[in-house]
């Protein structure tokens, strides 16, 4: 008998998924828990496991397609001999179960799906497009893959006039470039505030450099005490009430050279730096190779993005995700100092809790030696 293999859903943001290669070959033995495949999903190339013991069988999806969630990407089959030709079907085509056996229900009244790892699955969010800096922060992962894409599920926003200008083509955007767009429309609806306040960013610069250690984990460890002493900032909207976070956690918008992505430092304000340092640097890495699970992007309680490590930027503001009260837009840093501006969720905080928030900030910023112990 032969079970069906089940596109997965590996985040709770995930319609689709690219078929980005499959570790094993029709006939190879398989345990339950082995790795079988790698799927490509809206943030990260995550590995799918077997859920029972026996041998991949075809036909499979060809590596680089897509398919919706759900859809049959290959079989289980209980024996050798039951192993069914493994030519994958060219793009576009229809799995169709082996003709003998017949693919067999699953027991105990539970779908045959691809087994994952357990994980904290929240809605991602995304902040306006930054990136990291420091003399060792390279956030700039280039993993893009051709494929035929499946139709995309479409995003409910005007149509542009196409029609009255030059000739066009229409090319799918990435997966994290769909996901980014469907949560800055989610994002719009928070009624947003901007303050914007010249700060010190020089001493914390020259800083980082003495002691070869990341400006942005200063930058964040700066925020994170700014907002242990303004609590308010660590706090969220929903309908019930305020809801109030005891740890802060913060969301770092890094261009991960196919689209935004915002990994998070946990319990930023508890933490060592060293501790931190070994997280951040791990982050990175999961970046670079597009390996970074939900548990890994999800649920921060506050945003930080710079864009300073581009001189040319003088000033800019980005969109709440939502699930934050706010995120910080840091710009190049100049002799009178740099132009960070605050956008705050105005039903959780208002202008003169910014100014304070501003203001404690600046205080962190002006004594990098506080930050480095």
């Amino acid at each position: 008998m032969a079970q069906p293999i089940t596109m997965p859903a590996l985040s709770d943001t995930m319609s689709n998924g690219r078929l980005v290669k499959w570790t094993k070959k029709p006939g190879d033995p398989i345990k339950k828990g082995d790795v079988i495949a790698e799927v490509e999903t809206d943030k990260a190339v995550m590995e799918v496991e077997a859920f029972d013991d026996g041998y991949l069988s075809g036909p499979l999806t060809a590596e680089g397609t897509e398919a919706p969630v759900g859809d049959v990407i290959g079989y289980i089959a209980d024996k050798r001999e039951e192993v069914a030709g493994g030519a994958a079907p060219t793009a576009g085509m229809t799995l169709r179960p082996p003709a003998s056996p017949a693919p067999k229900p699953a027991g105990d009244g539970q779908a045959a799906t691809a087994r994952v790892p357990e994980s904290q699955v929240s809605a991602v969010l995304a902040a306006s497009i930054g990136t990291s800096r420091s003399s060792g922060d390279s956030e700039h992962a280039h993993h893009r893959r051709e494929s035929t894409p499946a139709p995309a599920a479409p995003v409910n926003t005007p149509s542009s006039p196409l029609e009255a200008g030059p000739p066009y083509r229409i090319e799918r955007a990435s997966s994290l470039r769909e996901a980014v767009a469907r949560n800055m429309i989610a994002s719009a609806a928070i009624p947003t505030f901007r303050v914007t306040a010249l700060l010190p960013l020089e001493p914390l610069v020259a800083a980082a450099k003495t002691q070869q250690q990341s400006l942005t984990l200063l930058l964040v460890r700066a925020c994170a005490r700014a907002i242990a002493a303004q609590p308010l900032f660590n706090a969220a909207y929903t309908p019930q009430g305020l809801a109030q976070r005891d740890r802060v956690d913060i969301g770092i918008a890094v261009d991960s050279g196919d689209g935004l992505i915002t990994p998070v430092l946990r319990d930023a304000a508890g933490r060592s730096l060293s501790t931190l340092a070994r997280d951040w640097s791990a982050l990175r890495e999961k970046v670079k190779t597009r390996r970074l699970v939900p548990a890994d992007y999800s649920g921060a309680t506050f945003y930080l993005s710079d864009l300073g490590v581009f001189s040319v930027v003088e000033t800019f503001d980005s969109i709440i995700p939502a699930g934050a009260s706010a995120i910080l837009s840091v710009a190049a840093s100049r002799s009178h100092g740099a132009a960070c501006t605050l956008a705050c969720d105005h039903r959780v905080v208002f202008g003169a809790d910014a100014a304070r928030f501003l203001e404690t900030l600046r205080q962190q910023l002006s004594d990098p030696g506080k930050l480095l112990t």
